[in-house]
């Protein structure tokens, strides 16, 4: 059998090596090179999975866990280490599970898979234009910026939208359309938040550690613990991205910040009544500096019209109570999420009601396939979004007929 994968990236590079053993596979990418996400994914250490159950795993899919329950069941996280152990990558597991190569090197990544491929044809710089289905001869074709090419069956890995400059520039929701397919509409996952508040300007760059993100978006509440950082523009880091994949649909969106959300309002109470009685003579912009880094502080101060150079005596009880009440409740302007292009991943993608979950054959056109990145499912940071694309791929190779 004649099969053609578009996209040479994770799944596709992937799905090529296993049916490759028993068919002719060909994978066209437009790009010069395989694999060309993967190069900058985890920072350039690839994160390839995460050491983590199948129920993890499911726990942390944002859109799509219902859809990923046969595939991630045929091939677990377990099954993807195994994989790359076996055919000569180390790797090693971090913070939370993440699982990298014990190099550190996502080429090593990318050259595993591309051995794994040895049997495929890979026809690279060229782009696949156009894909149709003859009936009279039950078919495929495939128009490229190079050729005309006929196969029996044809898998799209084309990825996201994310990271155009890899190529991903939604090829496969064109081709996904043209046998008609939906495509749940695309917006920027594990993205950056960017803010009105002015503020941000004396404070970008300060991480803060062991706090909560709140949200409040179209009346459903979310919450993050963790680390999240200040940019010049808004909020980044671990747990801003998490949230934004949980919002970025949303209409209306409030946000907060908990400093303290390991204190009730009643233990922060009696903390901030001793740190009065003990630093009386301190000036209130060192007072703020015991519970906050200095320029979050002032920002504080300033929200409340305290005066930093004030001294700690003059600090009422009222004035201790609404301090009390803005380090719980630090309420943020939201504005947007970042850019599309500055998403780590697309959420959104070709509907899944449409896919065979446990084979990714299209349910309106037999011996179409669909894998990786180009479906509605997105995840967490932390190996998951890599753990969909091989899972999704196993199931399409090993399930193709």
């Amino acid at each position: 059998m004649k099969i053609a994968i578009i996209g040479a990236g994770a799944s596709g590079l992937f799905a090529g090596g296993i049916l490759s053993e028993k068919h002719e596979v060909t994978i066209f990418d437009k790009n010069e090179k395989c694999g060309k996400k993967l190069y900058i994914t985890g920072k350039g250490r690839c994160n390839l999975t995460n050491n983590c159950s199948q129920e993890q795993f499911l726990a942390n899919t944002v859109n799509g866990s219902k859809f990923m329950f046969s595939s991630i069941h045929q091939f677990s996280p377990q099954d993807i280490i195994d994989f790359f152990e076996k055919h000569g990558l180390k790797t090693k597991t971090e913070r939370g599970g993440r699982v990298f190569p014990a190099s550190d090197k996502s080429s090593d990544v990318i050259k595993t898979l591309q051995k794994f491929c040895s049997n495929c044809q890979i026809k690279l710089k060229e782009e696949v234009l156009d894909i149709c289905f003859v009936a009279s001869e039950n078919l495929f074709k495939i128009l490229t910026s190079k050729a005309v090419y006929y196969f029996d069956r044809v898998i799209v890995a084309t990825g996201g939208q994310t990271y155009s400059s890899t190529g991903s520039s939604g090829d496969g929701y064109k081709f996904a359309k043209a046998f008609g397919h939906k495509i749940m509409p695309i917006q920027p996952g594990l993205v950056p938040i960017e803010l009105e508040d002015k503020f941000i300007k004396q404070i970008q760059g300060v991480t803060l550690k062991n706090v909560s993100l709140n949200a409040v978006a179209d009346g459903k509440k979310f919450s993050f613990f963790g680390e999240m950082l200040f940019t010049d523009r808004g909020i980044s880091g671990p747990i801003a991205l998490t949230m934004s994949s949980f919002i970025n649909r949303a209409k209306a969106i409030e946000l907060a910040i908990d400093f303290k959300p390991a204190l009730t309002k009643e233990m922060l109470e009696k903390r901030v009544l001793k740190d009065v009685q003990n630093n009386l003579n301190k000036t209130m912009g060192n007072f703020v500096n015991l519970f906050l880094p200095r320029s979050v502080g002032e920002v504080l101060l300033q929200r409340l019209k305290i005066d930093s150079h004030q001294k700690v005596n003059e600090f009422t009880a009222a004035g201790r109570k609404d301090f009390i009440a803005l380090v719980k409740n630090f309420t943020l302007n939201f504005k947007s999420l970042y850019p599309l292009d500055s998403g780590i991943i697309t959420s959104g993608g070709v509907v899944l009601d449409q896919i065979n979950p446990k084979t990714m054959e299209s349910k309106l056109q037999k011996g179409l396939y669909f894998i990786g990145e180009v479906l509605a499912v997105d995840c967490l940071t932390g190996g998951y979004n890599l753990t969909s694309a091989f899972a999704t791929a196993y199931s399409c190779a090993v399930n193709l007929k």
